[in-house]
């Protein structure tokens, strides 16, 4: 096949991502509720902009909004309710939960209009610290309230101040006992908890003043890695010792590979940052031409910022997602696990049922992309994820879509991610283009799922034991069409 047959083929898996199609209306009558940066949580949300009084206009949440669709659909007068977000910028300090009292309900874009929501804060009141690093105070630090791992500066990810510059240190610590990955996975023995919270490093790697409060760990494994905290520093015998668990112990699988992250010394090139939790402030190298007076800095403060939460008994039916953008969430302190699991979604999906999620773009989020659990019938189509830090999209129910997605540039903080990951049964995962990734492209567990005509290129750029396409415990599955490319493991 040519080059130029394979781009016309493929044209198709690039998602085009367009705002949603919603009219921006002021009909008193209709059950749609408006939401603007400009609102007003006072006014009853059923016009699109203030009126001229200034005495009733949209609201200025989505709290307030959804109490105000539950309203409408309690007095009878509708079966299903829109809220409709203006474009704009919010700021978001809980998550919007949504439950089976909320079947029915779309949030969407209004039209050609780009909502963003922000889980977390501005940092203000910058000032100088020496001749290249500038500071902003963080009083919350000290009683703990804030505490996070990503920061975004004028709409950047940036990179946390390391040990070493590039690459990763080695250290010496050994875990010799074998895994049993022909019955099913485990230790032949159970790690010991002092085999999971401490580790020998080499003379010379780390110096006598490691800020325990501020450094944290990332163990390297195969196919995971595990995030950890301090508790302890040995300086006569090198020995780390951490304040919660990894994943599995340090030198398993024969990989003695770890990274230092957020510390002053770390601190190598313009762009990264790290948080000081000793003198309670947020310390930041800026790019060349970046004014920090200027400078809009966002730190996260919540790990979702929607969650569309059923049961099994009760799961929600028929909510819908349009044309929103997500951005900016924390991640907790505690090793991910495979395919970084533990983490949760900036939006996520429990127990729900011919719900839809289009066009919303997930970018500089600190967990998943999209999480979704125990979901019938659930479509993910027309979505952008970047410069995520855990997954992309993953996502486990029953006759699952997951297509025209483009997601790249994942697993940012957490290289065990995996794009796209699919399981239970009858998963669609169709004119997906993914790349960049640390890991593995689309991984898949279940039944009866069909992959097809995907876009893959440059995976496994970190770990190993994993594949542009990486088929496990699986059985009934069509794989066809796919084109993949750069491969690096």
């Amino acid at each position: 096949m040519s080059c130029e047959a394979t781009v016309l083929i493929l044209c198709g898996v690039v998602a085009t991502l367009t705002a949603s199609s919603a009219p921006v209306t002021s009909d008193e009558t209709s059950s749609t509720v408006y939401v603007a940066p400009e609102g007003n949580d006072a006014w009853s949300g059923r016009l699109s902009k203030p009126n001229r009084s200034k005495t009733d206009g949209p609201l200025a949440t989505l709290g307030k909004a959804r109490e105000a669709a539950r309203a409408f659909r309690a007095r009878g007068k509708a079966s299903s309710t829109r809220i409709v977000v203006r474009g704009g910028r919010y700021f978001v300090d809980s998550v919007l939960v949504l439950t089976a009292e909320d079947s029915g309900l779309t949030i969407e874009a209004a039209a050609r209009e780009k909502p963003v929501l922000y889980g977390g804060c501005r940092l203000t009141g910058w000032q100088r610290e020496g001749d290249k690093l500038w500071s902003a105070d963080l009083p919350r630090i000290h009683q703990q309230a804030l505490d996070f791992r990503h920061l975004v500066v004028n709409g950047h990810l940036c990179q946390r101040a390391r040990l070493p510059e590039t690459g990763a240190f080695s250290h010496v610590t050994e875990f010799k006992v074998p895994w049993m990955s022909t019955t099913g996975g485990g230790w032949q023995r159970k790690p010991t908890h002092e085999e999971l919270t401490t580790m020998r490093y080499k003379p010379g790697d780390l110096g006598d003043g490691l800020d325990l409060k501020n450094a944290e760990l990332t163990i390297f494994h195969v196919w995971d890695e595990s995030m950890v905290g301090l508790a302890g520093h040995d300086v006569g015998t090198q020995t780390l010792r951490f304040s919660n668990p990894a994943g599995h112990p340090p030198g398993a699988f024969g990989v003695q590979k770890y990274v230092v992250w957020n510390v002053r010394e770390g601190m190598c090139a313009p762009g990264q940052w790290y948080l000081d939790r000793t003198s309670g402030k947020v310390v930041y190298w800026p790019l060349p031409g970046e004014d920090m007076s200027k400078a809009e800095v966002i730190a996260p403060a919540v790990e979702s910022l929607i969650r569309i939460q059923g049961s099994k008994e009760v799961p929600v039916k028929n909510v819908n997602l349009k044309g929103l953008t997500f951005s900016v969430t924390n991640t907790p302190l505690k090793a991910g696990g495979f395919g970084a699991s533990a983490f949760g979604g900036a939006a996520s999906v429990q127990f729900a049922t011919d719900c839809n999620l289009v066009n919303l773009t997930f970018r500089n989020v600190g967990g998943q992309g999209l999480k979704g659990h125990g979901c019938n019938r659930l479509r993910v189509e027309n979505c952008e994820m970047e410069n995520v830090g855990a997954c992309g999209i993953k996502v486990d129910g029953v006759d699952t879509v997951v297509s025209n997605n483009y997601v790249h540039h994942i697993g940012v903080a957490y290289p065990s991610a995996i794009a796209v990951w699919v399981d239970g049964q009858r998963a669609e995962v169709s004119h997906n283009e993914i790349h960049d990734t640390p890991y593995t492209a689309i991984a898949a567990g279940g039944t009866d799922h069909r992959i097809e005509s995907n876009l893959i290129y440059r995976a496994m750029q970190v770990l190993h034991d994993g594949a542009g396409i990486y088929i496990t415990f699986c059985k009934g599955i069509v794989v066809r069409g796919n084109y993949i490319h750069d491969i690096l493991d």
